[in-house]
């Protein structure tokens, strides 16, 4: 019964494990559907363990696995064969998800690199080693599922739990357990040998990656199980096809059959003689019995014959009782008594090589480290010097430029600005040159959700509201009157206010059909025309003349794009045309994530507006159709949506993810997207990257080299903040190259915090226009200043590039130990400290509005930094932000003036005060780390 009950458990316990497994693979729409879900680990006793642990917190678990255990022992048969069914389904559900790792497995690239334990090419643990991964969870899976289960079939026949006894296996029922133990045992030796290169992912030491225990104890026990394992399937195998051959192997001597002698009757029971007699003095008794072999002096029911012990039994008990020794006390015992009483002396190769290798993982090997001493000896000439750099500090962050877009530039409810991207264009200036200049550029696009509930009709959703129009474009620093945005570009019908623009930026017909809220499908080229965008009082239609979509012309495309897409209102409608086209997947995340599932995407999509002159570099290329006898307007769509994309793999040795779920990461792909048209065109931005490599020799054709992507585009891609945001956060750790300051976090390093609005929140990755202190000109760059883990001092800052042949660099400036420069934290309070400041936001705070910080903004100019904060007066009542004040601190000075220009006029004509300087020296008794 015990053992009964305890497979029983297992089994339930391995049925929750691979159902959740399965419930996390579950996708309801297949059109979004992910490949980037790690491959699930195989089920072993640490699962049932870590299943167990959530017990306390959730007391239905228990209830719920000992009623199914329990039921499972009434109606074994029934309950199972559903299980298999729904097993089956759920392993097909899961493997299918990975598909790409096959594709890849099969593609394999070289690094050119291997890693240091096994000497392995990297190639093997990206491209090889996840298909193995998946391998062993199903094999190994389907093992152990249906061992448990026909065990419990077989201790369960015969009504032996309703009699209170086990007769013991038949013959038959014996050799299939042999068979499915020799393969339960032939898959634990494979995953054994398997889980030798799953040390390089291990976390138990003190770094990440094989450390000390992993390498002197687990790796030779996971060779030692896995070699023993072999010989021990073999011998099952054979004892399961032997069919009673191979005595002398199975551990057991031949007997001969049991023959009844005579019969008598004893009290009403029938007692005969056998021919069995005694071989040895546990055998030794009254040879009568019931049936056969029963002592009826003590017991009346059937018991198994007296055998000797089966070295085969032996044999598996020790190899049991070695896992558990090996798995988990011995590596335990190491770790205990000899790892942590020398943790550094043993630990530090192992910590170097996770330094090293986690830095590669991440690409933190090619940034640039450079010291940057600060001072504060900038002069009017280093003004004039930096002219480019101070004309372009942002004061306008997206989201108050944002909420007045809301107010002043949505026209009508129905349109919406997602979000603000900054951007720089390069302009003419007043004295004939040109130059870059950094701006806001806001999409206008078409949220159907906003539309009036009694307007929200089949025709207006899929006919009528197709497409957002026009979008805002405004200079990050320069202000209005009355303190708003002053906008290059505004209006419904994209207006440019300034003449610079209009001779560079072309605007043409600023229609959008693909965005990041175009998610409704539409019909375009019917009978009815489509909103074009409101002008006073009256609406302008227009009919979509692109090559995006589908034909929907005859009868047959309509009723198949009906049952796909559940619509069958298309069949009916009367205002279709041979024309007629079907616009679907249309939210451009959602249209590259259908097109390539493979990559990760970055969260920011940001519009770019150019004129790529003719359109054949766009795939899908079609000339425009004549509609009704009627030529085509000429294609003036200029509106292109840039999207990052990154190669990923959790599987690059002793790289330590952190809060990721990878562990290497590349900006290899930029992606394109037609905002009128939709096509979508990728371009390799790492060549050297040979995931991608694999994937281009999947999908020939798919990408092309980004020498290829249209130079007036070229001049937009930038460097991706989610890619600096990961770089940065694992920079905080890694920065560390000596094992013995990264053993003891002796410079730990973390994002700064600001006070923005009146909340507090992190640092983010920002993007500026300035001369980098190696260069000779200003570039756009991405920039993120850091802070020791305990105090709020400035300690460095990271820039990565963006502009022409320098895109992707990456550079490191850290600040001399002996200067404490004050990090954006001291400057908050420097400012919030300010009597006058402080009384000036407190006076703006008791009269109906209130007072919000912007983004404080640090920026390096030569050898000096200086420290920007916008400051906006928000209205109770309409939520309308104005720039009222702009703040600036540098060295011992911080003023507050309406504008930037006047602002720095004063930081550089004022006379010094006594206040406590920005950037002192420190006393050199008083170490800073």
């Amino acid at each position: 019964m015990p053992l009964v009950g305890l497979i029983s458990f297992i089994l339930v316990t391995s049925l929750f494990y691979y159902g959740q497994v399965a419930v996390e693979h579950w996708q309801p729409s297949l059109n979004l559907r992910t490949t980037k879900l790690a491959v699930p680990a195989k089920f072993d006793i640490r699962v049932i363990w870590q299943f167990m642990r959530h017990w306390p917190a959730q007391p239905w678990q228990p209830l719920l696995v000992s009623g199914l255990a329990v039921t499972l022992l009434i109606y074994p048969r029934l309950l199972l064969r559903a299980i298999t069914v729904l097993v089956s389904l759920g392993f097909v559900l899961v493997l299918s998800e990975y598909w790409d790792k096959l594709l890849l497995a099969f593609h394999r690239q070289p690094f050119a690199q291997s890693d240091p334990l096994f000497q392995t090419d990297i190639g093997f643990y990206i491209f090889t080693l996840p298909l193995l991964e998946l391998l062993q969870f199903w094999l190994l899976g389907l093992a152990v599922l249906t061992s448990l289960a026909v065990s419990l079939v077989y201790l369960l026949s015969a009504d032996s739990l309703s009699q209170g006894y086990f007769p013991g296996f038949s013959p038959p029922q014996a050799r299939h357990l042999s068979q499915l133990g020799g393969w339960l045992m032939l898959m634990i030796g494979l995953s054994y040998w398997l889980d030798r290169y799953m040390l390089l992912y291990s976390s138990q030491g003190a770094s990440y990656g094989a450390s000390y225990t992993n390498v002197a104890v687990e790796l030779p026990a996971a060779i030692s199980l896995s070699l023993a394992a072999m010989p021990l399937a073999v011998w099952l195998l054979i004892k399961g096809i032997s069919n009673g051959r191979w005595s002398r192997w199975k551990g057991q001597r031949q007997e001969k059959p049991v023959r009844k002698i005579g019969e008598v009757q004893v009290f009403g029971r029938p007692i005969y003689g056998t021919n069995y007699r005694p071989n040895s003095e546990t055998d030794r008794g009254i040879d009568y019995g019931i049936d056969y072999g029963i002592d009826h002096r003590t017991d009346h029911r059937p018991r198994r014959r007296p055998a000797h012990r089966s070295p085969l039994l032996l044999s598996l008990s020790f190899y049991g009782l070695a896992m558990l020794l090996l798995n988990f006390g011995l590596p335990a015992i190491t770790q205990r008594l000899v790892v942590q009483p020398n943790e550094l002396g043993l630990e530090q190769p192992y910590i170097r090589r996770t330094i090293a290798w986690t830095r590669r993982g991440f690409k933190l090997d090619e940034i640039d480290v450079q010291t940057f001493d600060p001072n504060t000896n900038l002069t009017a000439a280093d003004r004039e010097a930096n002219n480019l750099t101070l004309e372009n500090i942002r004061l306008w962050d997206k989201n108050p430029l944002l909420v007045t877009n809301r107010q002043l530039q949505r026209i009508r409810l129905y349109y919406e600005f997602p979000d603000a991207d900054i951007d720089r264009y390069t302009l003419p200036t007043e004295d004939g040159r040109t130059a870059q200049q950094q701006v806001l550029i806001a999409a206008r696009e078409l949220d159907y959700k906003a539309v009036p509930a009694a307007a929200q009709t089949w025709v207006n959703q899929h006919l009528v509201y197709t497409h957002g129009y026009g979008f805002t474009l405004s200079p990050v620093n320069t202000v209005a009157e009355g303190g708003l945005p002053d906008y290059f570009v505004r209006g419904i019908e994209s207006t440019a206010v300034d003449p610079r623009v209009q001779s560079t930026i072309p605007i043409g017909k600023p229609r959008i059909y693909y965005g990041e809220l175009s998610d409704t499908y539409v019909m375009t080229q019917t009978r009815v025309q489509e909103l074009d965008y409101p002008s006073g009082d009256e609406n302008i239609y227009n009919t979509y003349g692109g090559w995006g979509g589908v034909h929907i012309g005859n009868f047959g495309q309509r009723l198949l794009f009906a049952k796909h897409l559940r619509d069958w209102q298309m069949l009916f409608t009367d205002d279709f045309t041979p024309q007629t086209r079907l616009l679907f997947r249309r939210n451009i995340s959602e249209r590259v994530q259908t097109i390539a599932p493979f990559l990760r995407y970055d969260s920011n999509p940001y519009l770019v507006v150019v004129d790529t002159g003719n359109k054949e570099w766009e795939r899908g290329y079609r000339e425009p159709e004549t509609m009704d006898g009627i030529n085509p307007e000429p294609d003036e769509s200029h509106l292109y949506w840039i999207i990052d994309a990154y190669t990923t793999s959790n599987r690059y040795p002793y790289s330590d993810p952190l809060e990721q779920d990878f562990n290497y990461i590349r900006n290899s792909v930029k992606v394109v997207v037609d905002a009128y048209h939709g096509a979508v065109n990728f371009y390799v931005a790492d060549a050297q990257d040979p995931i991608i490599q694999a994937w281009s020799e999947l999908f020939p054709g798919m990408f092309q080299p980004l020498e290829q992507m249209p130079p007036a585009l070229q001049r937009h891609i930038r460097y991706p903040e989610d890619f600096s945001r990961v770089q940065s956060n694992q920079l905080m750790t890694y920065h560390m190259t000596d094992p013995i300051v990264f053993y003891n976090r002796e410079d730990q390093w973390r994002a700064p915090n600001e006070i923005y609005g009146s909340e507090q929140q992190l640092v983010e990755p920002y993007y500026l226009i300035m001369k980098l202190p190696i260069g000779n000109t200003e570039e756009f760059i991405l920039l993120r200043p850091f802070t020791p883990a305990q105090r709020n001092n400035l300690i460095a800052w990271l820039a990565a590039r963006s502009d022409g042949d320098q895109y992707g660099r990456m550079l490191l400036y850290v600040f001399p130990k002996q200067e404490l420069v004050f990090g954006p934290e001291q400057i908050e309070a420097r400012i919030n400290q300010d009597p006058i400041i402080s009384e000036r936001i407190s006076l703006w705070n008791r009269q109906g509005s209130r007072a919000a910080q912007g983004n404080l903004l640090v920026i390096p100019v030569d050898q000096s930094l200086l420290y920007v904060e916008p400051l906006y007066l928000i209205a109770e009542q309409n939520q309308l932000p104005t720039l009222v004040r702009v703040i600036v601190a540098y060295g011992n000075r911080i003023v507050m003036a309406e504008t930037l220009d006047q602002a720095l006029d004063a930081i550089f004509t004022a006379e010094p005060t006594t206040a406590e300087p920005i950037i002192r020296t420190t006393d050199p008794e008083i170490p800073i780390d």
